[in-house]
Parts: structure tokens; C-alpha cells; sequence
């Protein structure tokens, strides 16, 4: 029998844990690492084991990954309450539609708590009345009023329609500089981050492409259980959020 202190037992049990962490990886939308040890820390999930860093890659998120040159964090500014800029984008259209018909999702993104919302349409002339559903959504959630929305120059979100509304309910609409967009980085990030996960997610499952929205959602629903900046003021502002959209 084995004592504890033996090293072919330490070696055993470190394996053991390493597949753990590799079997939850793949439960969970192919989660990062770092992101499965915050929820663990957090106590967030229910029989999630301890996490560790394992040695390897992964050949679903490899596949489902395609590798851009990311956009520069820069130094731009950043909110300083819930709801003072929020961040939107359409992504879309999918080859294949969902099982609800969509071909779209739009993310709306609170650049102070980085809280995202994920929406989905079937065509884009949807985006109009999907910003009014989630602006009263979140005004009865937090109590607080969006102050500063930020899209890029797509059609669905420049119209006089879209633009009337905006006026009426004193919410500047910042827009992207065309074929710059890097200047609305947060949503373009978000978005690949999201679609990587639903990639990966499909792909080691073998699912039918008609099922993406299914991973979008859980990708979203994982992504605001966790915050990925490493500082306290990072960590502070997703316990925020939470309290504030629960």
C-alpha cells in the first residue's frame, strides 16, 4: 500500500488531478484554466474539484481558434460607474441558422464591470428593438441609467430612428471611426473570446453547427461568473456587478 509521502503516490495523484482539470476545461465551454480557478476559489459551482495548470494543448480550442493579431488594450478611457458606457456589436451572419432561426447575436458589453448581455436575432433590422429591451432591462435591474452607448457605423445602429431614440432619452451615441475597429477594441475582444469558446465547444463535441447558439449563450453565461483581469480593482468591480444585475 502507498503512504502519502510516496512519490509514485504524489506522481498518481497529480495525474489524476490533471485530468480532472482537463475533464471540467471541456464540460465548461473549453473555460480557460485561470477562469476555472476563479470559479473554484469563488465557490461558484457545485463540485467543481481544485484546478491546476496542466501542461499541453487542447486540439478543440486550437481548432476553434483563429489567430488574429489582437487589438492593443491602449490606455482609452474607462468608466467609472455601471452603465456610464456601454459597449455594443452585431456578429452575424452564421452559415447556419440556429434552432431558432438566428443568424445574429449582438453583445451589449458595461465597460466599467465588463457585464456582458447576448441577444439573438434573425436579421439585423432587430437591433433597434432588441437596445430598448435591454435599456429597460437594466435601468429595473440596477436603478441606474445607460449614459454613453458605442457601436461602430453599421446601418442598424446609424438611422434617424436609432439616433431619435438616443436623444430622447439623453444617451450620447459614440460611433467608430469606418474600418477602424479597434475603437470599439472591447466589443471586437469580447466577441472573439465568445466565438472561440463556441467554436472549441462544438467542435469537441461534434454538435451540429445549428447549436452555436447554445455555446454563445453558455460562453456568456461562464465569461460573467469570472472576471479575467488579474488586480484586486478588477476583482472588486465583478463582485460589483454581480450585486448590481442579480
Amino acid at each position: 500500500m502507498l503512504s502519502n509521502t510516496s512519490p509514485i503516490y504524489g506522481r498518481t495523484a497529480m495525474k489524476a488531478q490533471e485530468d480532472q482539470s482537463w475533464l471540467w476545461h471541456r464540460r465548461l465551454d473549453h473555460f480557460n484554466f485561470q477562469g476555472l480557478k476563479i470559479l473554484h476559489q469563488k465557490k461558484m459551482m457545485t463540485d467543481l474539484p481544485q484546478i491546476q495548470a496542466v501542461e499541453g494543448a487542447c486540439e478543440a480550442c486550437l481548432q476553434g481558434k483563429q489567430h488574429k493579431k489582437p487589438f492593443p488594450s491602449g490606455t482609452s478611457w474607462r468608466a467609472k460607474a455601471v452603465l456610464e458606457l456601454i459597449h455594443t456589436d452585431v456578429c452575424g451572419p452564421m452559415r447556419t441558422p440556429s434552432h431558432e432561426q438566428n443568424k445574429y447575436f449582438i453583445l451589449f458589453i458595461d465597460d466599467y464591470s465588463r457585464m456582458t448581455w447576448v441577444y439573438f436575432i434573425r436579421e439585423k433590422s432587430e437591433v433597434f428593438k432588441v437596445f430598448k429591451k435591454f435599456k429597460n432591462l437594466v435601468k429595473k435591474q440596477s436603478g441606474r441609467s445607460i449614459k454613453v452607448l458605442r457601436s461602430d457605423r453599421g446601418k442598424e445602429y446609424n438611422n434617424s430612428e436609432f439616433d431619435k431614440f438616443c436623444e430622447e432619452e439623453g444617451i450620447e451615441h459614440q460611433t467608430t471611426v469606418s474600418y477602424n475597429p479597434q475603437q470599439n477594441g472591447v466589443s471586437e475582444r469580447k466577441n472573439r473570446t465568445i466565438m472561440e469558446m463556441a467554436r472549441s465547444m462544438l467542435q469537441e463535441k461534434h454538435l451540429p453547427k445549428a447549436f452555436w447558439a447554445e455555446t454563445v449563450y453558455t460562453a456568456v453565461y461562464l465569461l460573467n461568473r469570472s472576471h479575467q483581469g488579474g488586480s484586486k480593482h478588477d476583482s472588486n468591480r465583478s463582485v460589483e456587478r454581480q450585486e448590481t444585475f442579480s
